[in-house]
């Protein structure tokens, strides 16, 4: 029997502002659409955090419950409340076989979130997972570096999925943008 996927998440931080973009396709297995329009970017924790995720989806639903509880325990402060769930997260016999990862952001953060107990933090800004996730970065940067100051958060994060979405089977069009 084959796994529900979801696949592409693209993140920025661009001259002061902070945006997340996330396509609505989940597949089943890797031959069947199952969702067009999905929404794997979430704000949490009052909606001053955004998540997204890619990969099984009953196990990325795991972990942003549980990332919200770290959000809560932790008040807010998103480095902690990640480093704690990645801790959690490789640690546990059972959490270890979910097939997930996360990217969350705040005003001041933004983070890669892994079971294998990585907590990343880019140099440059931007995040990207998913199949799609390399084209969206990709894309992302050149839009950054190319078009700057044109060009917001949100419209990179938007433009960067709609990019990904031409080159990736896995990632559609119907795309969700949140921004900070």
């Amino acid at each position: 029997m084959g796994t529900f996927h979801a696949t592409t998440i693209f993140a920025i931080r661009h001259n002061g502002a902070a945006a997340m973009a996330g396509d609505g396709q989940v597949t089943f297995g890797n031959a069947v659409v199952m969702k067009q329009t999905a929404k794997k970017v979430r704000r949490l924790f009052q909606g001053n955090v955004l998540a997204g995720f890619a990969g099984s989806v009953a196990d990325a639903f795991t972990l942003f419950e549980m990332f919200e509880g770290k959000l809560e325990q932790f008040n807010g402060n998103l480095p902690r409340a990640a480093v704690e769930l990645a801790k959690e997260w490789r640690s546990d016999k059972v959490l270890r076989r979910l097939e997930a990862m996360l990217i969350v952001m705040d005003k001041d953060h933004l983070l890669l979130v892994s079971g294998t107990g990585e907590v990343i933090e880019p140099d440059d800004g931007m995040l990207a997972i998913g199949s799609g996730g390399h084209y969206a970065l990709a894309a992302g940067r050149a839009l950054k570096k190319y078009a700057g100051g044109s060009l917001t958060a949100k419209d990179i994060a938007k433009a960067a999925l709609e990019i990904a979405a031409d080159i990736c089977v896995y990632t559609n069009g119907h795309i969700i943008v949140e921004e900070l």
